[in-house]
């Protein structure tokens, strides 16, 4: 990986290599945007959504207030987060005509597209325009990505945040030791969005000082180290603006972070131990306590849920990688730049192997590592076609055919389970056939609005009516919140089946199949994620197949 160039592919002109990938490029981002604008809608609530709806307005009343009003400075947990998404949501619900959810679902799109296109501009600075074009496609073909764009409220804005920072960062590699103010300015805003958003934005810090340590060995080498001290001196000052940029923005958008200098100290140490009462989650077939998740969790997960495409050739980026560190001819800032990168791919992973903190709900909260897993996986592949450039050029169509065959897998799947894309599993976990016995698929509870919508065409459809003096009464097995915005005024929710007219259960392991008739089925590739049962007339002790925790 360490001479990837853009002549990869024979073409007349270098110049048109680049030009019809990033032209490419723009098409997918057209593309990706116009079905994003066609579908959002579509996408559910989950259990976090209401409360963040409600975050967002105590942070505003605050700001309003002139701090009066510090609401927003104590409530629930998510003080201990930055509330910048759901701010800018209910910023935007004011002036555009839509509902305050379907506002949240537009904006956690146009966030997923500045993601895409900024690990597109990272992805062509590491490896040129074809490692950018496919850097994109991996991404945008990544269904845990896509589909958490949509409805995540915390993980994919802070990915995208992420995704930020590491272009300042390698920009400010390739510049170093005199950075651009662009630079700079990117360095700046990706700090304080990442770290305002959560403060494993943090783990930058260490991207950065590893990263850079082959750069400054070898001006120490070639320069002597007065030379190399006044290099980083200089390279320090002038990231102060940056610093003080970032500081704003992450007050700004996490206003308890710099009421005293110790909070984010304070949020570090309040998530190293799991806050809230444990429950149990399925992970490969067993019911486990999320506090004592074994360290394989993760790696299996994205072993399973990851496309294969992205998954193969992000482990050769990984081998690249090492490879380069360990030649002579790499020059240094070639061995920053990919050192970094890998880094924030895998790192996050190995402390939360080695660290073993509780974990759950798949891997919403490593969404983060995705972009620069996707980074690595398009170098690769810009440094395969480069190589059978140079070694076997008539294999280079046959290497294309196989690239877009193991795009065209995700791309299958990600239309078959629309809009629970982030539920999706590949071929070596059987996809989501195979996995519904294993693990947790939807989690977040998204098709209670579909299995909604289907209730209230049903009751229509056969013109029936609540009873007199009421309304429709449904028990809820799962969200509660989102239900109740899912289904309208016209229905009253809550866990007592006992005087319910209708149950509506999740497909997961904790919701109770029902013995009454089932009203409405939500299915996906033979996998149910939802029903709606008709229980009148029937007494139906509990919807949950386990104890409460």
């Amino acid at each position: 990986m360490s001479a990837i160039t853009t002549s990869t592919i024979d073409t007349p002109s270098r110049r048109s290599v680049e030009r019809t990938c990033d032209d490419l490029a723009i098409v997918v981002l057209a593309a990706v945007g116009l079905i994003a604008s066609l579908t959002f809608r579509d996408y559910g609530l989950g259990w976090d959504d209401y409360t963040h709806a409600e975050y967002a307005d105590l942070l505003l009343r605050m700001y309003g207030s002139g701090f009066k009003d510090t609401g927003a400075l104590s409530f629930a947990n998510l003080y201990m987060y930055g509330g910048g998404f759901d701010m800018a949501a209910a910023l935007l619900h004011k002036v555009i005509p839509l509902e305050l959810f379907e506002t949240r679902r537009l904006l956690g799109a146009i966030v997923g597209m500045i993601g895409l296109a900024v690990t597109w501009r990272l992805g062509r600075r590491v490896g040129g325009p074809l490692a950018g074009l496919a850097t994109l496609l991996l991404l945008a073909l990544c269904p845990t990505f896509y589909g958490h764009m949509f409805m995540n409220p915390k993980d994919a804005p802070f990915a995208v945040a992420m995704a930020i920072l590491m272009l300042g960062l390698v920009r400010l590699a390739e510049e170093y030791p005199s950075p651009s103010p662009r630079t700079i300015l990117i360095v700046g805003l990706g700090a304080g969005l990442s770290i305002g958003s959560r403060i494993l934005g943090g783990f930058a810090l260490i991207y950065a000082l590893v990263g850079f340590a082959p750069l400054v060995l070898e001006e120490i080498r070639t320069q002597g180290g007065r030379e190399a001290t006044r290099h980083l001196v200089h390279v320090a000052y002038v990231l102060l603006p940056s610093l003080i940029l970032g500081y704003l923005v992450m007050g700004l958008i996490w206003p308890w972070s710099i009421m005293e200098p110790g909070n984010p100290f304070g949020a570090v140490s309040y998530f190293s131990n799991f806050f809230e009462k444990p429950w149990k989650e399925m992970f490969d077939g067993a019911l486990v306590s999320v506090p004592d998740m074994p360290w394989s969790y993760l790696p299996t997960l994205f072993a399973l849920q990851l496309p294969e495409v992205l998954l193969g050739l992000f482990i050769a980026g990984v081998v690249g990688t090492l490879i380069a560190l360990t030649r002579s001819e790499v020059p240094a800032r070639r061995k920053a730049v990919l050192l970094m990168v890998t880094l924030a791919a895998t790192l996050p992973l190995a402390v939360a192997m080695m660290k073993r903190p509780a974990l759950y709900n798949g891997i919403r909260h490593f969404i983060f590592v995705v972009p620069p897993m996707s980074v690595l996986a398009g170098a690769a592949f810009a440094w395969g076609m480069n190589w059978l450039k140079e070694n076997r050029r008539g294999w280079q169509p046959a290497a294309v055919a196989l690239f877009s065959f193991g795009l065209l897998l995700p791309l299958s799947e990600m239309i078959r389970l629309h809009p629970y894309e982030y539920t999706h599993f590949n071929h070596i976990a059987g996809t989501v056939r195979a996995a519904d016995d294993l693990f947790m698929l939807d989690y977040w509870g998204l098709a209670l609005k579909q299995a909604s919508d289907g209730l209230r065409e049903q009751l229509t459809e056969r013109q029936e009516t609540a009873p007199q003096g009421r309304k429709w009464k449904v028990a809820v097995c799962g969200p509660q919140r989102p239900a109740q915005v899912a289904l309208g005024p016209d229905f009253t929710i809550g866990w007592d089946s006992h005087a319910a007219d209708f149950a509506m259960t999740l497909g997961e392991f904790y919701c109770k199949g029902l013995l009454a008739p089932v009203m409405v089925e939500i299915k996906r590739d033979g996998v149910v994620f939802a029903r709606v049962y008709d229980i009148r007339g029937r007494s139906i002790s509990s919807l949950l197949a386990i104890p409460a925790p």
